[in-house]
């Protein structure tokens, strides 16, 4: 077999991100349900990630890149989404956190040694922001990093790290010192030979298995220069929640597709076997296509509005773009699961059934997960506490 290495070598100079998503999306398919069955790492599809050079196209040209848009990337968490949901998420994790260094770590020397690093060695990226004691409340942290001369040391006890025993390094997340208040927090990378990770929590879920999320507690010490030079509350406001709300949903958009995807195979099928009579189903695939390009509708705006307002600090953390991107997280975590339900419905049995080429189930358990990450009820009551102050956008002209 080729090694990575080689692959890397041999990627088609004239290939966009988007043929070469798709042909990681065929070899994710292939593991897609036993990577499902087993709660294993989807490694086949991180590879093809790495041999494709897909994990550094955020990161800037300069830097070894190819400076890909935040619309260029949910296209691709998209694709992956209709072959393999855990690939998909994994992958749109790491651009999640990349993001954090692209648009938070271009003024330190370290963090672009690193960018170029990522670019050269294909580094897979992950993410350590809830604690124990706190839950999914990445604005705040228990835990505190300490700094002694020019090292920093840290210990945390991370509930969750998505595929944290297989990442080459974590972003995670403390507060900026001993006595800083919970919200006064710094983001640091820490290297694989920087940390040692004892699993805690096993992540036996009912679905998005393959993400491997198990909680560990961390232990951790670096260079101090590891340290991300802005405070986490400015990247966080300005990339981290948006990009995630919108990555995600372009996962969950995958799903969502595949799932009518199938249930337009079997309405086209039954019409095979009947020609000259509308097929059972047909009525509700129309009804689910609308769904869908309501789904669909949802993030291509919200990506317009990350686009737009990136040139501009301010609109970034302000109240009516966090709003915005909170209502695109909640429409789109809100709206796979009747689009899936319509789906099964359509396909009937053969929905139901695994190991059938209309099979739904991994679909609907993994878009279950959809309004857990984070929690629907958090980012509503952030909403509602934002929407007491600010008037709600109401123009068609964004």
């Amino acid at each position: 077999m080729m090694s990575v290495a080689v692959a890397l070598l041999e990627v088609g100079s004239g290939d966009g991100p988007a043929v070469r998503a798709a042909r990681v999306a065929a070899i994710a398919s292939q593991h897609a349900d036993a990577v499902d069955a087993e709660g294993r790492f989807p490694r086949e599809a991180v590879d093809a990630m790495r041999a494709e050079r897909l994990l550094s196209i955020q990161i800037p040209a300069a830097l070894g890149g190819e400076g890909a848009s935040i619309t260029e990337i949910a296209e691709l968490c998209s694709i992956l989404g209709q072959a393999c949901a855990a690939s998909a998420m994994v992958f749109a994790m790491h651009q999640i956190k990349l993001s954090s260094l692209v648009e938070h770590g271009a003024d330190s020397d370290w963090h672009r040694d690193f960018m170029r690093r990522i670019a050269s060695e294909q580094l897979l990226l992950a993410s350590a922001t809830t604690e124990g004691g706190i839950g999914g409340n990445l604005r705040n942290s228990i835990c505190a990093i300490k700094i002694e001369g020019d090292t920093c040391f840290l210990e945390k006890d991370a509930t969750v790290i998505s595929y944290g025993a297989h990442a080459d390094a974590i972003l995670i997340t403390s507060r900026s010192h001993t006595e800083a208040a919970s919200s006064d927090q710094v983001l640091t990378v820490f290297l694989r030979d920087q940390y040692r990770i004892e699993r805690t929590v096993e992540w036996n879920t009912l679905g998005m298995r393959g993400t491997c999320s198990d909680g560990f507690l961390f232990k951790g010490e670096a260079p101090a220069a590891q340290i991300l030079p802005k405070p986490f509350a400015e990247i966080a406001a300005q990339s981290m929640l948006a990009s995630s709300h919108l990555l995600w949903s372009g996962v969950w958009y995958g799903i969502a597709a595949d799932a009518v995807a199938r249930a337009q195979a079997f309405v086209r099928a039954a019409a095979r076997k009947s020609p000259g009579t509308q097929p059972p189903g047909a009525l509700r695939l129309a009804e689910v296509s609308s769904l869908l390009q309501m789904v669909k509708s949802n993030v291509v705006a919200g990506l317009k509005v990350y686009e737009e307002a990136k040139a501009d600090a301010d609109r970034l953390s302000s109240m009516g773009f966090a709003v915005a991107m909170n209502n695109v997280k909640i429409a789109s975590s809100e709206m796979i699961l009747p689009i899936i339900n319509h789906a099964m419905l359509i396909c009937g049995i053969m929905g139901y059934k695994n190991g059938t080429p209309y099979s739904l189930g991994r679909h609907l358990r993994d878009a279950h997960s959809a309004q857990l990450m984070i929690s629907n009820d958090r980012i509503l009551g952030n909403t509602s506490t934002m929407l007491l102050v600010h008037k709600q956008d109401t123009s068609l002209l964004g």
